[in-house]
This record gives C-alpha cells, sequence and structure tokens, in this order.
C-alpha cells in the first residue's frame, strides 16, 4: 500500500525533454514514505486508487507541480534600509550608497545589535510569505554579522526557521560579502580571517551547507575570492559566487573555474565566462528583483545561456537593500517581463534547476518517481498562469515530504 495518491487533475512533472513543463494531463501521482512512488496517467495506474493508497486525494482538475524553490535569498537579518530607497530615488547609485557606509555595511550594524530570538522574530514572517506562495525548500545565506559570533547566530536562525515552519533550508556561508569597519582599509585581513577563523568556526558547528562570496569592485577581488574558495574546497564545501552583477570581473569563469554550484546576477557575464559555466555544469541564478529595484538596464545574457546549454535559475535575493521581495510569484513574472524568459523557463528556474543551483537536483525540483514528495496543488488552468498573474496566489496547498503543509 502507498500512502496517498493524488488523482483528478494535471501534473506539470518538470521533467525535461518531453512536453512543455513536463505535462501530464489526466495524471496520477502516488506518494510512500515521504517519496513519490508513482507517478503518470491515471489511466495506467496498476489497479483501483482505493486499493493502492491508504488515503485518495481528488485534485479537482488543478495543477500539481513541484515544490518551489527559492535558491538565493538573504532573509535573515536586522532592520530595514528603507531610506536607502529614498535615496536611490533622489539619484544615488547602489555603489555611491554602499562607499558612503550605507548598503551591506549599515545592515551588518543592525544584525550585530540584533539577539537571536530578534532575528528569528523579525524574520519568520519574510519566510511564512515565501511558504504562502509555494516554497518547500529556500536557501538562507549569512553575511550581515562578518565576524564569528553573528555569522553563526545568522545561521543558526536560518536552521530553526526551517524547523519552526516546516521547510527544507539549505544554509550558506557568506562571510566575504563586504569589509567590516574594524578592518576598514585592510581588506588581506579581513579575507585572512575568513579564511583561518570564521569559515572553519561554520564548518565545525555544522552549520553550513556551501560557501559564497561577493566578487565586485566593492566588494572582494577574483584573487581574494579565490583564497576563500580555496579554504571552502579544503573543508569539503561546495560554492557558489555573487558574480560579474556591476561589472565582468570574470567572477562567471572563476566560480567554474571551482566546479561552483552556481554563479548569480551575472548582468555583465561576457561569452567567455558563459562557455566556462557549461562547461563546469555551472548554474546561472538570475535574480531580477535586484535588478528592478536597482533600476539596472544591463540585462543578463539569457540568450547566450540557452545557446550553451547553462542551466538557468531565478530567485528572489530577498534581502533589505538591493531586493526587499518576498514574493517568489513576483519574480517569476520579473524575469519573463525584465529577462524575456518564457514561462516554461521561469518554471523550471524555481524547481529543476534551482535544486541544481544548491546541488539537490538528485532529490529535488521534478515530479519522478524517488523524488521528494514536495508538491503544490494549484487553482490554475495552464501552469503559464503562475508566471502570468501579479499580485495574485492561487495556491490551494502545499505538500512537503508527503504531509500536508499549508
Amino acid at each position: 500500500m502507498w500512502d496517498d495518491i493524488w488523482t483528478g487533475g494535471d501534473i506539470a512533472t518538470m521533467t525535461p525533454g518531453g512536453p512543455l513543463y513536463g505535462a501530464i494531463r489526466g495524471g496520477a501521482l502516488a506518494v510512500a514514505g515521504g517519496t513519490i512512488a508513482w507517478v503518470g496517467k491515471l489511466a495506467d495506474l496498476p489497479g483501483r486508487p482505493r486499493e493502492l493508497a491508504a488515503r485518495v486525494h481528488d485534485a479537482s482538475g488543478r495543477w500539481i507541480t513541484p515544490g518551489l524553490i527559492d535558491c538565493h535569498t538573504h532573509l535573515v537579518y536586522g532592520g530595514n534600509r528603507a531610506r536607502e530607497f529614498e535615496m536611490r530615488l533622489e539619484g544615488a547609485s547602489y555603489e555611491a550608497i554602499a562607499r558612503a557606509g550605507g548598503g551591506i555595511v549599515s545592515t551588518v550594524g543592525a544584525t550585530r545589535a540584533a539577539t537571536e530570538d530578534d532575528l528569528f522574530a523579525e524574520s519568520k514572517p519574510r519566510l511564512a510569505a515565501l511558504a504562502r506562495e509555494g516554497v518547500t525548500t529556500i536557501e538562507i545565506k549569512s553575511g550581515y554579522g562578518l565576524d564569528i559570533e553573528t555569522e553563526l547566530k545568522q545561521l543558526r536562525v536560518a536552521r530553526r526557521l526551517g524547523e519552526a515552519l516546516g521547510m527544507a533550508v539549505r544554509t550558506t556561508f557568506l562571510g566575504a560579502h563586504a569589509l567590516p569597519a574594524e578592518f576598514a582599509g585592510r581588506p588581506d585581513d579581513y579575507i585572512d580571517f575568513v579564511c583561518n577563523e570564521s569559515l572553519p568556526a561554520a564548518a565545525d558547528a555544522g552549520l553550513t551547507d556551501a560557501v559564497d562570496a561577493f566578487c565586485e569592485s566593492i566588494a572582494f577581488s577574483p584573487a581574494q575570492t579565490a583564497r576563500v574558495f580555496d579554504r571552502a574546497k579544503a573543508l569539503g564545501l561546495p560554492v557558489k559566487l555573487h558574480a560579474d552583477q556591476l561589472s565582468d570581473l570574470g567572477g562567471a569563469a572563476l566560480a567554474a573555474g571551482y566546479g561552483a554550484l552556481s554563479a548569480d546576477h551575472l548582468e555583465y557575464t561576457g561569452a567567455s565566462g558563459v562557455r566556462a559555466m557549461a562547461e563546469a555544469g555551472t548554474v546561472a541564478v538570475l535574480l531580477p528583483g535586484a535588478f528592478y529595484t536597482l533600476r539596472e538596464t544591463q540585462l543578463p545574457p539569457v540568450e547566450l545561456f540557452r545557446e550553451h546549454g547553462v542551466p538557468i535559475a531565478i530567485a528572489t535575493d530577498s534581502n533589505p537593500g538591493s531586493s526587499p521581495v518576498t514574493s517568489i510569484l513576483l519574480v517569476l513574472n520579473m524575469a519573463c517581463t525584465l529577462f524575456r524568459m518564457t514561462p516554461g523557463e521561469a518554471l523550471a528556474g524555481v524547481t529543476r534547476n534551482a535544486a541544481r543551483a544548491l546541488g539537490i537536483g538528485d532529490t529535488h525540483g521534478v515530479l519522478a518517481e524517488g523524488m521528494a514528495a514536495d508538491l503544490c496543488l494549484w487553482d490554475i488552468t495552464e501552469p503559464a498562469e503562475l508566471a502570468y498573474r501579479i499580485g495574485f496566489n492561487p495556491l490551494v496547498r502545499t505538500i512537503r515530504e508527503g504531509i500536508s503543509a499549508v
């Protein structure tokens, strides 16, 4: 006996190479022990549903998709940066604000001052908002501490949030996010601190699943980033990179050279970087919320990614400065309207490609036998509606590991 069978609906399996969305019209999906035991057409079930499972659920003509995956966020932080939003509208650039002591460094102060319980209370509504739109797996970075105590505090809160909301959380150490005030003018000394003290502390505590860095003119150089990645690899941790957001420093190629899970942002990535990503199997994570909020005009090279077969994921980049977004559905629309992606590409970007960007593509992101039973039930007539509508949430129910969550 299976535990559950879903019938009476259509299924967007998101498996590649077949029909759009991997669609199965008039489908059925069975769950056993938190994983998918069978998926296909209802007519092909090896028996009557009630003879095969303990519980039978009627999808009532709705669509079932994989649970959505937000593969790049900075969700745990203190305070907000609404004043910087005003400053940008008054003409200040993101780079100018950062160089004047705003940006990431301003959030560092608020995050250091917050207790662990404060951070949990501030961050929980943000995660709950994403859960209400079908997110079942999320990546949460540190990077607003830039010291050992606060970096670990952020990572602990991230794990605690997942437990509280029944969501899978992948944590990423982002100590090389900005230069803290106590290391002003000494970036190489700070990289020494990250490599020798804060990153090993996070790894020893078992609090990080991957390591990230911000490789940019206002952050860290390729050489400094490479030192962090060398240390991550020595600790057995996979890497990912904020790359080529404001200029082409060769970040995409650098990430690919380390076999990175993903390179993220990528507005200024050139053809050589795209080719390197394709050869390495590195996922391109595009972040339309930041593009929109910062009013950028340099589009990421989506057509080159398509041409070279680089998987494209999309994510909210939820953070207090450049992407204060807690709507994955809005990001689907932005990916289509701003980056000219198709609705099918956008949905793949928050399912199978997002799973690859987190290193969990073998277990998440598509609906197939043996995969995690993370599902969303949507009151829609076509999957394209998820990207088409703005400010509308058709989610009916979320299932995580076979158990109803919403």
